[in-house]
C-alpha cells in the first residue's frame, strides 16, 4: 500500500494503495494500541487484495509476503490476542478482496469465451476479427478442426450435465485442445483436426450420456469451424429423420443425403414413381417401406431382416414379392436395388407417406 493517511489517534489508515508501509505501520498501532481494525482499513486491505488479483499476482504469494512482514515486526515482541485477531482480519480481508478479483476475471473471461464461441459458430461473423481474438483462446484457425454436435434441446453452458462434459474433457485433453459449446440448445465440440480428434470426439460422445452426436468433416481457416458445424448440424437432423441407427456418425459417411435433397422436385419424381404404387397395397406403404429399410440394414440375408422384423422368413418373402410385384424391381437385382434404396431414402427424408408429396401417386 504506496499512501497512508494518519488516523485520529496516530494510527495509520491505509489508503489507495496499501503496501509493505502502511501493513508495518498497522500491525505497530495495533500492536501499541490493542484495537481491532476500522471498516476502512479492512476495505483498504480488500481493495490491496484485489488489485494485487488483477495484476497477477497469486494469493499464497501475496499472504506468504504479508506474513513475513508480520514476523519482522512483531520479532522479539509479546503478540497477545488483540494482535493476532488483527491479523487474521487483515489476512481475511486481502484474501476476500483477492478472491473477488478472481471471481469478477474469471466471469469476464467466460463471458468473453461465450460471446467468442457463438461468433464461430455464426455464418454472419466477421472472419477477420475471429482470426484475432481466436489467438487469446489458443485456436490457431489455420488449421483444421472438426466440429461434433449431440442432438439434444435446450442445453446450457450452465447445466450439471454440461459442466460435467466440459470438466472431464479439459482434464483429459486441455482447454487449449477441445472447446465446448452451446448453439440453439445444443450441445458442440470443436477439436482440432490429426492424431488426438478421434479420441477426443469419441470422449465427448460417451459424455454425452446416449445421445446421438454427428461429427462434420475437417475445415480450415476462419470460416472452417461453421463450415463444419452445418455440415454436422445438418446431417444430425437428417440422420434422426432417417432413423438411422448408431450413436456416433460422420458426416462424411451422409454426403449422399444432401446430394439428395439438393432438387427436391427430383426427388419427389423418384418416390413417387418409384414407390407410389406400393399404396395399392393392403394395409397401406408403411410395412412395405419398412421391410425394404431391413432388408438393406442386414444387407439382404432374407433371415437377418426377417429377425429384425419379427417375422418369418416366409413372411418376408411375401412382402418381398409384393414390392417387385407393384414397383417392377426386385431388391436381389443390384442395379434394381440402387433405385429402391435411393427411392427409401429419398422417402424417409421427405417424410413420405406421413408427409404428402406434391406429386400425390395417381397425378399424372
Amino acid at each position: 500500500m504506496t499512501s497512508v493517511t494518519a488516523a485520529p489517534g496516530g494510527s495509520a489508515a491505509p489508503g489507495a494503495g496499501a503496501g509493505t508501509d502502511l501493513w508495518v505501520r498497522l500491525l505497530e498501532d495495533v500492536a501499541r494500541s490493542g484495537r481491532r481494525l476500522r471498516r476502512e482499513e479492512l476495505e483498504a486491505l480488500r481493495e490491496y487484495g484485489d488489485r494485487s488479483a488483477e495484476e497477477g499476482r497469486g494469493l499464497a504469494e501475496l499472504i506468504d509476503e504479508r506474513l513475513a512482514e508480520s514476523g519482522r515486526v512483531w520479532a522479539g515482541q509479546t503478540v497477545d490476542a488483540a494482535s493476532m485477531a488483527a491479523l487474521r482480519a487483515a489476512v481475511a480481508a486481502l484474501a476476500a478482496g483477492h478472491g473477488r478479483a478472481y471471481r469478477e476475471r474469471l466471469r469476464r473471461e467466460e463471458a468473453g469465451r461465450r460471446e467468442f464461441l457463438a461468433d464461430l459458430l455464426s455464418s454472419r461473423s466477421d472472419l477477420g476479427r475471429l482470426a484475432e481474438h481466436a489467438e487469446r483462446f489458443g485456436l490457431n484457425l489455420a488449421c483444421a478442426h472438426v466440429v461434433a454436435v449431440a442432438e439434444g434441446d435446450g442445453y446450457d453452458l450452465d447445466d450439471p450435465l454440461v459442466r460435467g462434459v466440459e470438466r472431464q474433457l479439459f482434464g483429459r485433453f486441455g482447454e487449449q485442445e477441445v472447446l465446448l459449446a452451446v448453439k440453439h440448445g445444443r450441445l458442440v465440440c470443436i477439436v482440432p483436426s490429426g492424431p488426438g480428434e478421434d479420441a477426443a470426439v469419441k470422449a465427448f460422445a460417451e459424455l454425452t450420456e446416449g445421445r446421438r452426436v454427428v461429427v462434420g468433416r475437417p475445415h480450415s481457416g476462419p470460416g472452417g469451424v461453421v463450415h463444419s458445424y452445418e455440415e454436422a448440424r445438418s446431417a444430425l437432423e437428417q440422420a434422426n429423420q432417417l432413423r438411422l441407427p448408431g450413436l456416433l456418425l460422420h458426416a462424411a459417411d451422409l454426403l449422399v443425403l444432401p446430394v439428395l435433397l439438393r432438387d427436391r422436385d427430383a426427388l419427389e419424381d423418384l418416390v413417387h414413381g418409384v414407390l407410389g404404387p406400393l399404396s395399392k397395397a393392403r394395409g397401406g406403404p408403411q410395412p412395405l417401406l419398412e421391410t425394404l429399410a431391413a432388408y438393406a440394414e442386414s444387407r439382404y440375408v432374407s433371415a437377418e431382416a426377417a429377425r429384425r422384423l419379427g417375422l418369418s422368413v416366409r413372411a418376408l418373402a411375401y412382402r418381398l414379392e409384393r414390392i417387385v410385384r407393384l414397383t417392377g424391381l426386385d431388391p436381389d437385382d443390384a442395379l434394381q436395388r440402387y433405385t429402391l434404396e435411393t427411392a427409401a431414402f429419398g422417402a424417409r427424408l421427405l417424410g413420405w407417406p406421413d408427409r404428402p408429396l406434391d406429386r400425390e401417386p395417381g397425378d399424372g
